[in-house]
């Protein structure tokens, strides 16, 4: 579905991702683990092209799309929500929303698309708490509502792989649990994950499969009994 190869993208001067490789099948989710500042973030933008890949390739269903423009990947069916949600705040949830729907219907993507409404209705059955918040402005929306809005826009895409980049960051445990079921129903309907995720046993709620960056690189692979089982992983992990 999603695959990275020896991939280096700089930051300015600074080389931050070092022959990185991944990849995300169909119908997987796969969590991408490492402390802050480990390179997690700058792996999801090199992946939607908000950062240049200076070397390495970047293939979506066997499409390289190392040089195509971010705005192109979301047509083919990537979604994406960034770690500050971007959400717009003088935009209320629906027009929020609208704009998912503008970029998958600007899309040439094969097959019957769903209507706006199936989509909608897909997006509320995994967040019902969003139907009330419709036309709430943005700028009024608490942490773990943002997050939401984030996500269901991306859904709005009805993208074939989603891109979370610390979706659960900093949410109570409650909602922690709420946003892992969430994924679980994303899951179910055939869209594979790539998720940041700073905190292991958080991303072992919903992980089939782990990455772990240290500094740039990638120093480990495996399910999770393998990721639990490796005390260096987990020594690297804690600090």
């Amino acid at each position: 579905m999603l695959k990275l190869e020896r991939c280096n993208t700089y930051r300015g001067a600074a080389h931050v991702l070092q022959e990185v490789s991944l990849s995300v099948r169909e119908a997987e989710t796969v969590c991408l683990v490492g402390r802050n500042g480990a390179g997690k973030t700058t792996t999801i933008d090199s992946i939607m092209g908000l950062l240049p890949v200076r070397s390495g390739t970047v293939t979506f269903q066997g499409q390289n799309i190392t040089r195509l423009a971010t705005h192109e990947r979301a047509k083919l069916g990537i979604g994406y929500a960034p770690e500050d949600c971007g959400i717009f705040a003088d935009l209320t949830v629906a027009e929020n929303l609208k704009i998912g729907h503008w970029l998958a219907g600007a899309s040439r993507r094969g097959g019957t698309p769903a209507s706006d409404q199936d989509v909608d209705e897909r997006i509320f059955n995994l967040f019902p708490e969003l139907r009330a918040l419709t036309q709430r402005k943005g700028l009024y929306l608490s942490g773990g509502e943002k997050k939401m809005v984030a996500i269901a826009r991306a859904m709005a895409l009805s993208p074939s792989v989603l891109l979370l980049d610390e979706a659960l960051e900093g949410l109570a445990p409650v909602v922690v649990n709420r946003f892992a079921e969430a994924v679980k129903k994303i899951k179910e309907m055939g869209i594979s994950l790539l998720i940041a995720e700073s905190n292991l046993m958080t991303a072992a709620k919903v992980a089939d499969t782990f990455y772990v960056i240290d500094r740039g690189e990638i120093i480990f692979h495996g399910d999770q009994r393998e990721t639990f089982e490796n005390e260096e992983v987990l020594r690297t992990i804690r600090g």
